[in-house]
């Protein structure tokens, strides 16, 4: 008979929250097992842009988780060397109205009391920042401690240097459970791997896996493409992007929504977005959409328009209805944890995400207050609408 593979936990995903987990629980001294039914970052990891950020996240639960993240990212960094491409170039906001430009200076002064490094930036200092960002914005603001990694590269890294043993290939297709609900492992289609946690780090998918676990957790799909340029000069110094993107990202609609987001990378190519919709896992191509990114950017840097776009791409960001991701143990499944459900910002959460997971897994007080991110939060409404009225600036 084959063995079946058991440890101290399972982590389920192989993105860069679930590479994050698996990292921080090994160094916490647990055996680890990663399984996922495709590659390392073979999903919304490796259709991201690799953004480490505060400058989009309004004074709250999901900041702090942030800010814990940036620290964390750091320091890998520094251990990690150039392995990972991290680039802490910091990012630009651009209000294109006075309006604007009001909105974006209070909601910096709330960020700043919470810890954020934010620089207000007149329009006469926008072109020493970035030379050719066009001309006409009313102001902006600077955020220092906005950073970028290369995503597949920084999740391929992390599992590797976790130690954890990693199972591609394998769908998990139950968590398995005792005669008192208790977590005992997943079943995949090559057989059971067990132990008495497993970490629900599916992203997009990860409604899937609390299914399999016999519980709901409301994650759904938001499609978004980016545009991929040729190599350029570096023209773009930060990550630059229109006020309104933040409100975009905070948005609960349905429909597309497009606010032009342009930063260049180590490599060269320039990348361009953003686009949201909820269109469920709907992969075709939407002209529309990257014609409309396309002229976004051109708003934001006019050089890019005689510069030829060589690619596009899309992705699945795993959006929950409030916004906030699931982070923690689940009380209705002993032994069950979820870590997904980041949106846009599973890359740059990731280190947090998977610190806090893991200082629970060994009984260590994490950090953060994990209420607001509970994943049973929807099954109370009266709770959501005490926790969104306490989360609220």
């Amino acid at each position: 008979m084959t063995k079946r593979p058991s440890g101290d936990v399972v982590v389920v995903g192989a993105g860069m929250v679930g590479a994050a987990c698996a990292l921080y629980a090994a160094r916490a001294g647990l055996d680890v097992i990663v399984v996922d039914r495709g590659p390392v970052a073979g999903g919304t990891t490796g259709a991201g842009e690799g953004n480490l950020l505060v400058s989009d996240k309004e004074p709250g639960p999901e900041l702090q988780l942030a800010l814990l993240s940036a620290r964390l990212w750091g320091e890998l960094a520094r251990e990690l060397d150039t392995a990972v491409e991290y680039e802490p170039k910091g990012g630009l906001v651009v209000a294109s109205t006075p309006e604007a430009l009001t909105a974006l200076t209070a909601l910096a002064a709330g960020q700043r009391a919470a810890g954020v490094a934010a620089v207000q930036v007149d329009a006469t200092r926008l072109p020493d920042l970035e030379p050719y960002l066009a001309r006409g914005p009313a102001g902006g603001v600077l955020y220092p401690q906005d950073a970028q990694v290369m995503p597949t590269l920084a999740a391929a890294h992390l599992v590797r240097t976790s130690g954890a043993r990693l199972e591609t290939g394998r769908t998990v297709t139950r968590v398995l459970r005792d005669t008192g609900g208790a977590v005992r492992g997943v079943r995949t289609d090559r057989g059971d791997i067990l132990a008495p946690v497993v970490v629900n780090a599916a992203g997009t998918w990860g409604a899937e896996v609390a299914a399999l676990a016999g519980v709901e957790l409301p994650v759904l799909p938001r499609r978004g493409f980016v545009l991929v340029t040729e190599p350029l000069p570096r023209r773009v110094r930060h990550k630059v992007y229109a006020a309104d993107y933040v409100a975009d990202v905070a948005s609960d609609s349905a429909a597309l929504q497009t606010s032009p987001v342009v930063e260049g990378t180590a490599a060269g190519p320039v990348l361009i977005g953003a686009s949201r919709e909820r269109v469920g896992f709907d992969r075709s191509f939407s002209l529309p959409v990257v014609r409309a990114l396309a002229a976004g950017a051109t708003r934001l840097f006019p050089f890019l328009e005689n510069v030829r776009a060589m690619r596009a791409y899309l992705g699945f960001r795993p959006y929950m209805p409030d916004h906030l991701p699931a982070v923690g143990p689940d009380p209705r499944v002993p032994g069950l944890f979820h870590a997904c459900g980041h949106e846009g910002a599973g890359i740059g959460l990731a280190t947090g995400t998977g610190h806090l997971i893991a200082r629970i897994l060994t009984g260590k007080r994490p950090e953060l207050d994990l209420t607001p991110f509970r994943p049973d939060r929807f099954d109370h409404p009266d709770r959501l609408d005490r926790i969104a009225e306490e989360a609220a600036p």
